[in-house]
């Protein structure tokens, strides 16, 4: 099959080009200095939340009971609060006002796929607003919300105006976008990418924007022009057949639409009008649900990220209409991709699209993982967890915000770009590229960097359980239960965790996450006193007791160097320390070898052979340098590496037999050192023997190699 072009190649080749076009029918005016003052909307009040779902076990807190405390996420994120105070809302507002026929005081688009003439252009200011929204939540700085504020008030002057005057004027009062409704026109005449791109992803940006600013910080006219647009939304597709919008949703990109359906259930909760719900229901791709709700896997070769979103807006479906089809597709399809589709970083796809079912090895590249993919894939493992809170969902959260969201922020300042990845290559000597003005990465990465904290916590929805997801330095504020918590968390770097009870207490139910790389232990204390409970390894310790204020938590995971292996090629590896994924920096273009066994102790471990190289959470083996991936820089890096392990060794005994691979890919030595630690050399030669006789009765060994590598083990002398 012909590969599409992608958008991210279009960006390339428009680089340079068109990101300096000013609009030709702008008119000149001031320009909008950053930090400056903004007159403010007058509609602004406290953070009105969504109504919470009577379907969900679980429920989040709110963005602003939740706090970052120092450490490398706070750092992040005050890159981009840096940037979200200066950039000027005269850019982001240029392409609607030029599309409405009014004044863009100056101001030039962002530039990328954000131009004058771009056909996904307003995408970004969706997004900005949204960042916006999470920071005032966030920060509850003023001028945030000033800034906010003036990009609502804008946005609904461009909304009337094509109301108003548009040229052409739109099918309904309530259309609102960068662009003429052409766009929408031609998709339902079956219009292909890149004549048109994906004018419902471009809607439902500015929807989700509109609605952040109205549930994060009170803005009731953002409610106002969202719940226009849901209006529009319903106008213009309800009369459609069911057939014509299922052709629709099936083409490349041109009918990618995000998440509509999400932003349309939630407009729905917030405004009760039937009209939304039904426009939501629009979206359903039939062929694809009924395929996610069998639990078949047909996803080789579509666009991952248009798909992703979906899945989210079928789980809110299901909250909002009680359908149990969407909450088993938005599950089923959440287990294609989290475990056979998902790269060591927690990423997914190869050049925007997804690969065969457990194609891992085979794909890796320098255009895997679209940033955007995961963002979208950690939003509905939240949704999903929200149902039933199961830990995996936990797990891949983790996994995703530490190595791939975290490490898609440059570690530099900029007022001018959002510094952020589209593609994360898990190819060999593959580097990260920042920056992503105008693209869809850019957009969800501004927002990624201003919600660390929306994940920490949860509770239950009685009230009678707290949920510690994530260990990172937080405080909690529970104004319900009169509870205030502080945790201190050196996260992602290894330490004791101490959570503590600074204000209230009572009966609780405290629910530690019990991560499943946890395998070196987990033990907890209260109040110094250790806790007796088992603590097993993906899944959640609960701690029951009348809490009281002063109450201190600590938890102990010590981290263990491991690799796991890609599915395809057991071969093929990554290397983590705990949660971490490590890379080698290398500029070499093929995979790097190591061998490790030859280097074990009875105690069977990594440490024997990759080594500390002095600085936190860096190693070296193989004259290599491993470092965390979530350092963002434009070093080259491998963030898989070959193993190879060709004979049966025990330290400096080796006994010349191949070490052959069982049918799962498994070889001798890997499914020995899978029981270490051994506590004596007698438990050691009692598990080669027993190990060899079964490689024997497999037809792995000959009755000659089970003698050799028997008598390999018994001349070895491994110290503990």
């Amino acid at each position: 099959m012909t590969q599409p072009p992608t958008r991210r190649n279009l960006l390339r080749l428009a680089a340079g080009s068109v990101a300096a076009t000013p609009l030709a029918y702008a008119v000149p005016a001031a320009h909008a200095a950053p930090g400056a003052a903004l007159p403010a909307s007058p509609s602004s009040d406290a953070a009105l939340p969504a109504p919470v779902p009577s379907s969900w076990s679980v429920q989040p807190f709110p963005l602003d009971q939740v706090t970052l405390g120092d450490g490398v996420f706070r750092r992040k994120r005050d890159l981009m609060l840096e940037y979200a105070r200066s950039y000027p809302a005269d850019r982001i507002l240029a392409v609607f006002r030029a599309n409405a026929g009014l004044d863009t005081r100056g101001a030039q688009p962002p530039g990328g796929w954000e131009t004058a003439d771009g056909n996904l252009r307003g995408h970004f200011g969706g997004h900005f607003l949204s960042l916006m929204a999470q920071a005032y939540a966030d920060t509850k700085e003023a001028a945030l919300k000033t800034k906010l504020d003036y990009l609502v008030t804008a946005l609904g002057e461009c909304q009337q105006a094509l109301a108003d005057h548009g040229s052409p004027r739109p099918s309904h009062p309530g259309f609102l976008a960068a662009y003429p409704e052409t766009q929408f026109i031609l998709l339902e005449s079956y219009t292909t990418y890149p004549t048109i791109w994906a004018p419902y992803y471009t809607c439902h940006k500015i929807m989700r924007g509109l609605l952040d600013a109205h549930t994060l910080t009170g803005n009731q006219q953002a409610l106002t022009i969202a719940s226009k647009m849901g209006d529009w939304v319903h106008s213009r597709l309800s009369r459609l057949p069911r057939a014509q919008l299922d052709r629709m949703w099936s083409i490349y990109i041109a009918g990618e639409y995000g998440g509509m359906n999400e932003v349309l259930a939630d407009l729905h909760a917030l405004t009760g009008k039937a009209e939304h719900l039904a426009a939501a229901r629009c979206f359903d791709n039939t062929a694809l649900v009924d395929a996610c709700v069998a639990n078949q896997d047909i996803l080789d070769g579509r666009h991952a990220n248009q798909h992703i979103p979906q899945f989210t807006g079928y789980s809110r479906l299901f909250d909002q209409t009680g359908e149990a089809r969407y909450a088993t597709a938005a599950r089923n399809f959440w287990g294609m991709v989290a475990g056979p589709r998902t790269y060591s970083l927690g990423g997914t796809g190869q050049g925007e699209m997804f690969r065969a079912r457990n194609a891992i090895a085979a794909t890796l590249a320098d255009n895997n993982a679209e940033t955007c993919a995961t963002y979208n894939m950690l939003k509905l493992s939240r949704q999903l967890f929200f149902h039933t809170p199961e830990p995996a969902y936990m797990d891949y959260y983790e996994r995703g915000l530490t190595n791939h969201i975290l490490a898609s922020r440059r570690d530099a300042r900029s007022t001018t770009s959002p510094e952020v990845t589209y593609f994360v290559g898990m190819g060999p000597g593959v580097v990260r590229q920042y920056d992503n003005t105008g693209t869809c990465c850019g957009g969800t990465g501004m927002e990624n960097h201003t919600k660390y904290q929306d994940s920490v916590y949860f509770r239950s929805a009685d009230g009678n359980a707290l949920y510690v997801n994530l260990y990172l330095a937080s405080t909690l504020r529970w104004p319900e239960r009169g509870i205030v918590i502080d945790q201190t968390s050196d996260f992602p770097a290894e330490g004791v965790r101490t959570l503590t009870f600074r204000e209230g207490g009572g009966t609780l139910d405290l629910r530690l996450r019990v991560p499943s790389w946890a395998t070196g232990g987990f033990t907890v204390t209260v109040n110094g006193v250790a806790q007796p409970a088992g603590a097993v390894p993906g899944s959640y310790l609960i701690l029951s007791r009348n809490w009281q204020r002063g109450d201190r938590i600590t938890v102990s995971a010590p981290y263990r160097l491991r690799v796991e292996r890609a599915v395809d090629d057991p071969t093929v590896q990554s290397l983590f320390h705990g949660p971490v994924l490590l890379v080698a920096r290398s500029t070499a273009t093929t995979l790097r070898t190591f061998s490790f066994y030859k280097d074990f102790t009875l105690q069977g471990d990594l440490a024997a052979s990759v080594k500390p190289e002095g600085r936190p959470q860096h190693f070296t083996t193989h004259g290599l340098v491993l470092a965390p991936f979530h350092i963002a820089d434009t070093a080259r890096y491998h963030a898989y590496f070959k193993r190879s392990e060709p004979v049966v060794v025990f330290g400096t005994a080796t006994s010349g037999v191949p070490n052959r691979a069982r049918a799962d890919g498994l070889t001798f030595l890997d499914v020995l050192w899978a029981r270490a630690p051994f506590a004596t050399q007698q438990a050691f030669l009692d598990a080669v023997r027993v190990l060899a006789d079964s490689w024997l009765s497999q037809g792995l060994f000959s009755r000659a190699e089970r003698d050799a590598v028997v008598a390999a083990s018994v001349r070895a002398n491994l110290r503990r």
